[in-house]
């Protein structure tokens, strides 16, 4: 039996796979490994570039910026339409509670400092400024605290000095936003100063997904194409997996005591009558216009020269999905 290996962040809906809690039977030994990014997990961390880069994993959950810029380049992977991953850009952008701001728009002509260019978080947070609060980017003078994770020449960004506290920044007025898929505590726990900046961040989000109709994706899960052809039932089958455990993970919240959050029972009810009963589809035709737009954001940020058709990001056996 050939052996796959599938690395994934310990989410809830990942849970099941770490667990062994997974009924679908594959036709292969698939070795599910925790390798995170911020912070490490079971088995280390770094897993775009592990996997982009190195190509270490058969099938590994990876920033879909990184993955369309790879792709661009002739990487030899293909992906699934299953979205592990999924943030609002309103809920990570944050500023000092003595700025005075509240709107994006009035970061035209202000420092913010995100991990990097292309990282999924900072090319969706700018394309939201740009279509849904008036604000070009290209007004924005960029701060970056890491490496692109694949290098794109030309960049209009600054690098901060190794060890910069972005918190600090804001504070010292060094910077007047900061943007962060993976936000520190002294960011949100309302201790030190710093507040998001939508009052109504809730509310803001709502907003937006009633708009677009859609939870924004950061993550696909992708697939070395050489592992695709030689076990062609592996995509749709993952697919499957995931679907199960996502379903597990949804019963789990049954239970109002699951959670550490007192009223995260509560939380989830309200999400499914604010924003439906599944926020998290697979599939490509439930998640086309979200990748288009993202697509679009891609190529007007000028991290990939021409967009690439939707269709050849993914397994040519899911595209009916």
């Amino acid at each position: 039996m050939t052996r796959i290996t599938l690395a994934l962040d310990r989410y809830d809906r990942h849970f099941p796979f770490f667990l062994g809690q997974l009924d679908v039977l594959p036709a292969f030994d698939l070795i599910p490994l925790e390798v995170g990014m911020v912070p490490p997990r079971r088995h280390g961390v770094d897993r775009h570039g592990r996997m982009l880069r190195n190509a270490e994993f058969d099938a590994a959950e990876v920033s879909l910026a990184s993955y369309i810029i790879a792709k661009s380049r002739g990487a030899q992977f293909t992906a699934i339409p299953v979205f592990p991953r999924r943030l609002f850009s309103q809920n990570h952008i944050f500023v000092s509670e003595t700025s005075g701001l509240s709107h994006p728009s009035q970061l035209a002509g202000k420092r913010v400092i995100v991990w990097a260019f292309q990282v999924t978080m900072s090319v969706l947070a700018k394309g939201d400024m740009r279509r849904e609060y008036g604000l070009d980017w290209r007004s924005v003078e960029w701060l970056t605290m890491f490496e692109e994770e694949m290098p794109v020449p030309g960049l209009p960004i600054r690098r901060l000095a190794e060890g910069s506290d972005p918190i600090q920044m804001l504070l010292d007025g060094e910077a007047e936003a900061f943007i962060h898929p993976h936000p520190p505590d002294t960011a949100i726990s309302g201790k030190h100063g710093i507040r998001r900046l939508f009052e109504d961040t809730a509310g803001e989000c709502q907003r937006y997904f009633k708009h677009t109709n859609h939870f924004p994706i950061m993550h696909l899960i992708a697939v070395k194409e050489a592992t695709a052809r030689a076990e062609p039932g592996l995509p749709r089958t993952l697919m499957s997996l995931w679907e199960e455990a996502k379903a597990i993970a949804d019963a789990d919240y049954h239970d109002p005591g699951f959670g550490l959050s007192a009223l995260g029972r509560l939380t989830y009810e309200q999400q499914k009558i604010n924003l439906g009963a599944d926020i998290w589809p697979s599939g490509l035709a439930a998640n086309l216009a979200n990748l288009e737009r993202f697509m679009e954001d891609m190529v007007d940020q000028q991290l990939i020269s021409r967009p690439i058709p939707i269709e050849q990001l993914f397994c040519k056996s899911t595209l009916e999905t």
